[in-house]
């Protein structure tokens, strides 16, 4: 190893190392055996937590290799991550206290519980549960392998991406499995503060180096790749305004029920927490124009890469010293590790509750099962990382957009009174196929629509129509009429 990978290594272990200290330090004084604590952080997680939490789950390492290689690959389309983000944030000002109110009234942990109660099924609730352990076991494989590229190019080539990927899952177990949400939240902190720090600097001196300051990048981004800066950008043409506007709405409400996202709204404290979140969380996305703009540099820097997710990287690497290198490269690993530790326990908690718990068991037990699944569902995605590398990736194609038909079974059926179980797991099992078909024959994107809006709408159409050929009548206590009534009066 040279010096200049011994020297970033060093920083990026004392940094990993610190990270899980963090997580288990977390625990202090807290009730070990309690799952809530566990599961939903004892739902007392304040303004600060909660932001850092959220802010760990949608600044992943994706928006470090992914976002750099999009803007790399196709220019403009890569903005859709900024305008779904910020619509996100918007209907979560409503959704999230909704959905506080509804799990805090009923002790609920997650989408699956939300679900069977609603519903009065528990075989609904576990039906998500498999559901969306199908469509989160890819995000946890690609938050693994965006470590294992992480730590291999910070190490300039000496440590194998193997070695990366079994870091990712060690280092992730190591502090979720103990500390749960709050942990994630700790470690979230660290997390936060370098991905600050270093995409500030970074977004100052890589554009001072190569170009001799903004004013010259953008010169020649109008100049010599303007088709980057305009719909569908470059090399595809199905990228265009109807792709952005769909993509862009769709994944803005599906973000407010996305599973880890309700995790986080119901560990926090109070709704105000949330509405306050909501109002922060739009300033911290700027930053992921440093990637975007990063990534548009490497176009005249680093042209004809093989792999378009090492833009960012290559350019760090090449023109920073070590010591910086391995703290932006511990900020990119953190990006990975923290999503991907709650990724793993929202799942865990989805079956140590839905399924392997589903009978009366006491919470400890519960929470015993939930960690021995949070433990398997990574160590499953670990394996197909090293096995079958393009298994889940291929089928994470289909996790946004499978995921969005959970819509009206965790959110619209606490709303609307006739929703019945047959109507909402026929609108689910209809829109999933929907999606399915579109995908693996290669129209997603069909007719510049985004295959999940297509499939949510067939979604609706079936659970409506089943729904009034065989309504329900749900009781008041099923649906969220007091969280309604309280929503237009809260105050931030």
């Amino acid at each position: 190893m040279n010096a200049n990978a011994t020297v970033s290594v060093g920083i990026f272990a004392l940094f990993i190392v610190a990270a899980v200290a963090l997580g288990l330090l977390s625990l202090r004084g807290r009730d070990k055996a309690n799952l809530a604590e566990w599961s939903v952080g004892g739902r007392s997680l304040g303004v600060v937590l909660i932001f850092v939490l959220m802010a760990g789950e949608t600044y992943t390492s994706f928006s470090y290799l992914g976002a750099a290689g999009w803007a790399y690959d196709y220019g403009m389309p890569v903005f859709y991550l900024v305008a779904y983000l910020a619509i996100g944030f918007a209907v979560g000002y409503v959704v999230g206290p909704i959905l506080w109110h509804y799990a805090h009234r009923h002790h609920l942990h997650n989408i699956t519980d939300i679900t069977s109660h609603r519903f009065d099924s528990p075989w609904l609730g576990g039906a998500v549960a498999v559901l969306t352990t199908v469509f989160l076991l890819p995000y946890i494989q690609l938050q693994i392998t965006g470590m294992g590229v992480v730590v291999s190019t910070i190490s300039y080539g000496t440590i194998s991406l193997g070695v990366g990927y079994v870091v990712a899952f060690v280092v992730a177990e190591a502090f979720i499995i103990a500390s749960g949400l709050r942990g994630s939240a700790w470690v979230s902190i660290l997390k936060d503060g370098l991905v600050i720090i270093t995409l500030l600097v970074v977004f100052v001196y890589v554009p001072l180096h190569y170009f001799g300051g903004f004013g010259p990048l953008l010169d020649r981004l109008v100049a010599e790749r303007p088709q980057w800066l305009m719909l569908p950008g470059q090399g595809k043409e199905s990228l265009g305004m109807l792709w952005f506007a769909t993509t862009g709405l769709l994944n803005g409400v599906v973000y407010t029920i996305f599973p880890t996202t309700v995790a986080g709204y119901l560990g926090a404290r109070s709704p105000a927490v949330l509405r306050r979140n909501a109002i922060i969380m739009p300033f911290y996305q700027v930053l992921l124009f440093v990637p975007i703009l990063l990534g548009l540099a490497a176009v005249f820097v680093v042209p004809g890469l093989g792999d378009s997710n090492l833009a960012m990287f290559e350019l760090v690497v090449d023109s920073m010293p070590a010591w910086l290198v391995g703290l932006v490269g511990v900020a990119g690993a953190l990006s990975s590790i923290v999503p991907m530790a709650v990724f793993m326990l929202v799942i865990g908690t989805m079956w140590g509750r839905s399924i392997l718990g589903a009978h009366p068991r006491t919470a400890p037990h519960q929470k015993r099962l939930s960690q021995l699944v949070t433990f398997l569902v990574g160590l499953l995605a670990l394996v197909f990382t090293f096995a079958s590398p393009t298994t889940l990736v291929q089928l994470s194609v289909l996790s946004y957009q499978g995921l969005a038909q959970l819509l009206p079974v965790v959110l619209v059926g606490l709303l609307w009174r006739r929703m019945s179980t047959a109507g909402a797991a026929s609108g689910l099992a209809a829109g999933v196929a929907v999606v399915a078909v579109l995908v693996v024959t290669g129209n997603d994107p069909l007719l510049g629509i985004n295959a999940g809006l297509l499939g949510l709408v067939v979604n609706f159409a079936v659970n409506v129509a089943v729904s009034l050929a065989r309504p329900a009548d749900t009781p008041a206590d099923r649906l969220a009429v007091p969280e309604l009534r309280e929503a237009p009066s809260a105050r931030v």
